[in-house]
């Protein structure tokens, strides 16, 4: 069973993510260890390098969990039919998650290079909502309207016990 999930930053993907793989003995992917350039949060690598990455994981034989708020490598994982997951918890949910958030050290340095960044994170979150392209709600919203596949809109993020309608 293989699982694409898209959302705002700060919504609750990794959390996810992590549970319906190990729910499901799963391979997980965040796309930002595809789309960044190593240890460079901010410099997004060649596109061709990233989907040609994602497209070697997801071809493997095993099942997987795909998390990003990568619009255009979410839909280079839909040809695979996989459970497309739309999580959307609003901006105030989002942005607690944003000031919560443990020290993430694969994108940074120190808890305080990634404390420093705050404020440029949850204003990245707050536009969400407003602009346009690759990484908006207006992209996600027309992703999930228009995939025919299996698909879920989750409007918060579930508690640890629950499972999804679609998990085995």
């Amino acid at each position: 069973m293989n699982f694409s999930i898209i959302g705002n930053s700060g919504s609750g993907k990794s959390t996810l993510a992590r549970r319906v793989a190990g729910a499901n003995g799963a391979r997980l992917l965040d796309l930002d260890s595809i789309f960044w350039e190593p240890g460079q949060v901010a410099v997004a690598r060649e596109a061709s390098e990233a989907a040609g990455d994602l497209r070697r994981f997801c071809e493997a034989p095993a099942h997987w969990v795909v998390e990003g708020c990568y619009s255009a490598l979410v839909c280079q994982t839909l040809h695979l039919r996989p459970y497309l997951v739309f999580l959307d918890p609003g901006l105030e949910q989002c942005m607690a998650n944003c000031r919560a958030r443990p020290w993430e050290p694969r994108k940074y340095g120190s808890k305080a290079e990634q404390d420093a960044k705050l404020d440029f994170l949850l204003a990245w979150v707050t536009a969400y909502y407003t602009r346009d392209g690759d990484m908006s709600w207006a992209e996600h919203r027309r992703i999930y309207a228009h995939y025919d596949g299996p698909k879920i809109h989750l409007q918060r993020l579930p508690e640890d016990n629950f499972v999804l309608p679609f998990q085995t």
